[in-house]
């Protein structure tokens, strides 16, 4: 019976292996224009989308206006107003088509050769956690702004007035200090934006944000080593310990959940006839038949001496006769 359970766990382990994934939801691609999704006009630009390896078939597409094309890369050498737009794409495996990516927004710029202007309030010169605020302001008569730092993923919208726009920053700190530039547009074409301010450089002071502004060092911790260990044992068991933020690594699929459940049943198979082989030898042996005793015959009876009074005759037959 152990054996048995052994042989089905050994299988269903193998069986696991041999089990592909179940189909389901495929993993969105990725979209992203290199070098930047900001280009100025006449400028080149090349918008990829990356999918898993293997993939069939990509779609590129540029939504609300019908245009698309099954290459998962689109090369704009020179940059023009009809490019700008908002892009995304998908890919095809087989027959299942992924999730959408994310849309990317290619803007044009320099559309409008009258640049906005761009300030700090009250000076780009600011110590740590006090506010500042940054103003865009052009001569026309745009009601959107936008406000770009230098190596940040995405512009930061606004619109809160025609002319100008403020964009405050309320406690400040050393990740705020870059060169910053602002945009500015119509809300009736949000791909075609100005040319850019000139370059606006945030700067933090203090000894506040010297002390932010060191570089983070790993911390080490040496590992717990057995007595008798020397420094050059010691200084190879050290490691470095590195924190990471903002990351998401839970990524658990449904081919992993299929063979986690596959694992569990082949477990329960398992206990169970671990329990039936228990069960079966506590039953009670099967009754044994006894023997039947039978009386034994009776012993034969010894004769008993005739006394003087028969006259030493034995009984018998003639006993009674005289002659």
């Amino acid at each position: 019976m152990l054996g048995f359970g052994a042989f089905l766990l050994c299988s269903g382990l193998c069986l696991q292996q041999m089990i592909p994934a179940q189909p389901g939801l495929l993993p969105k691609p990725s979209l992203q224009a290199l070098p930047g999704s900001l280009v100025p006009l006449k400028t080149q630009v090349t918008i990829r989308c990356q999918g898993p390896p293997g993939a069939d078939l990509y779609r590129l597409e540029k939504l609300r206006s019908g245009i698309y094309q099954d290459q998962p890369v689109l090369f704009i050498p020179a940059m023009e107003e009809r490019f700008a737009g908002c892009y995304r794409c998908s890919y095809q495996n087989g027959s299942r088509w992924s999730p959408p990516s994310d849309r990317l927004e290619l803007v044009a710029t320099g559309v409008y050769a009258n640049k906005p202007s761009l300030s700090a309030q009250p000076s780009p010169a600011v110590s740590p956690g006090t506010e500042v605020t940054l103003q865009c302001r052009s001569q026309y008569s745009f009601d959107q702004f936008a406000l770009y730092k230098e190596g940040a993923a995405a512009p930061q919208k606004g619109s809160e007035k025609q002319y100008w726009a403020d964009f405050p920053i309320t406690a400040v700190t050393v990740a705020h200090s870059g060169t910053y530039r602002c945009y500015s547009f119509s809300s009736k074409l949000p791909y075609l934006w100005s040319a850019p301010s000139d370059p606006l450089e945030l700067v933090v002071t203090g000894e506040r944000a010297a002390d932010q502004a060191r570089p983070f060092l790993p911390t080490r911790i040496p590992r717990l080593l057995p007595p008798r260990t020397g420094r050059r044992d010691l200084e190879k068991g050290t490691e470095l310990k590195f924190e990471k933020q903002g990351g998401n690594w839970q990524h658990y699929t449904k081919g992993n959940l299929v063979r986690i459940c596959i694992g569990v049943v082949i477990l329960i198979l398992l206990v169970g006839l671990l329990a039936e082989d228990w069960h079966s030898r506590k039953k009670p042996l099967p009754h044994r038949v006894r023997p039947i005793r039978r009386p034994l015959p009776p012993l034969p009876q010894t004769q008993k001496p005739h006394s003087q009074q028969d006259g030493g005759r034995p009984d018998g037959p003639n006993q009674g006769r005289h002659q």
